[in-house]
């Protein structure tokens, strides 16, 4: 997409259009006495650009952000600073910038993912992604035999607060659990026969395990605020651990319906990608580091309940995809390497989490608020940014 004149990203605007037959808007002149103009096609490719972030339409929004890039060093068709006051709220530099942001808002639509690593990597080099990646050699650091001990003595618990749990096994679940079976036998204590509906109830919940892969329980316990408080924990670990590791984050569902529309049935989830893990895979190969990143990122939403709650209780879905890619190694892990390599994982998201609590913390608030990809990611960078 070709533009007329080059807009920097601080100083993009809005002209008050004269006459529909005029292609520029002339402002008012400069001191040297030659008025200044600004190109109205260029104007209208920004609003195309809005508009491909609304359909999230990804190789659309990027393919412009690209050639804005192109032109950016072409100071003759720059619009000049002393015009930007006259010229509307979308000239404010902080907005302008807000623009490049909102590319990640795409990418949750998109089918291909070297188009999101690309979304990552074209913003990274403009200097908005500065911790993108950063800790990604974190991996090659520390021992590999992390016994049950090890792990207490580096965090202050017992490996089986770093297991999940089953529902109502403890928690806030263990709650709803206890008050539900208080309620049941409330009511046949007044003689209210209710055997029937239990049934009913049983049967569809086991139904919706079966068919709907715990969709509608997932529903109903979004709306129990302990409950979803924790969702939002375990999957800003995820998001978290997974962007300083440099793997590009496709989007967080945290809607059971949306994520069921998606392919991931009744649950919660960080749609992440590791490029090289893709690559390796592709040729029937994986190495011990990509192996390692990937299993970090996977464990993170454990580390990030322990780090939060002193104990986890989601994770169930991670652990058995660990376990599936864990067998299908050359040669296969064992179980007892299969039991390290995942309290190496733990411990080794967990120090990342905890070293960068505020950047967590401001992921989980960016979350709970309900804010857009391109959002969290940028209260990640500002409260690293703070931190230092």
């Amino acid at each position: 997409m070709a533009l007329c004149c080059s807009l920097h990203p601080h100083h993009i605007v809005f002209p008050q259009i004269l006459h529909p037959r005029q292609n520029f808007v002339t402002s008012r002149r400069p001191p040297h006495g030659k008025p200044r103009t600004v190109s109205r096609r260029a104007l209208r490719e920004w609003q195309e650009y809005e508009d491909a972030v609304k359909r999230k339409d990804l190789s659309g929004a990027l393919r412009f952000l690209k050639s804005k890039e192109a032109l950016q060093d072409n100071k003759d068709n720059s619009i000049p600073t002393d015009l930007l006051p006259d010229l509307g709220w979308f000239a404010d530099a902080s907005s302008a910038t807000f623009r490049d942001w909102e590319v990640l808002d795409t990418c949750l639509n998109a089918d291909d993912m070297r188009l999101v690593a690309g979304a990552y990597g074209f913003l990274k080099k403009r200097g908005f992604l500065p911790n993108f990646g950063k800790f990604s050699s974190i991996v090659l650091e520390g021992p590999r035999e992390v016994t049950p001990s090890v792990l207490k003595s580096s965090t202050g618990l017992e490996v089986s607060k770093l297991s999940p749990k089953k529902w109502g096994q403890s928690g806030s679940s263990k709650v709803a659990l206890l008050c539900f079976l208080g309620g049941v036998s409330l009511l046949l204590s007044l003689g209210i026969d209710i055997r029937v509906n239990l049934a009913a109830l049983l049967g569809l919940a086991y139904a919706d395990s079966i068919y709907l892969g715990g969709t509608c329980f997932a529903v109903v316990s979004s709306f129990w605020p302990p409950c979803r408080r924790r969702i939002l924990v375990h999957e800003a670990g995820h998001l978290l651990v997974a962007y300083l590791m440099g793997c590009p984050i496709r989007g967080v569902i945290l809607d059971p319906i949306v994520a069921m529309q998606m392919g991931t049935q009744g649950q919660a989830g960080t749609q992440f990608w590791d490029e090289e893990m893709n690559n390796e895979l592709a040729e029937g190969r994986l190495s011990g580091t990509t192996f390692d990143r990937y299993c970090m990122v996977l464990f993170a939403g454990i580390a990030a309940e322990a780090l939060v709650y002193g104990e986890a209780e989601g994770g169930e879905n991670d652990e058995n995809l660990f376990r599936s890619i864990s067998v299908l190694l050359q040669p296969p892990l064992s179980v007892a390497q299969m039991s390290n390599q995942a309290r190496w994982s733990v411990l080794q998201s967990y120090n990342l989490l905890k070293w960068h609590k505020q950047a967590h913390r401001a992921a989980v608030k960016a979350l709970e608020t309900g804010n857009s990809l391109s959002v969290v990611i940028r209260r990640i960078e500002e409260a690293m940014s703070t931190s230092r």
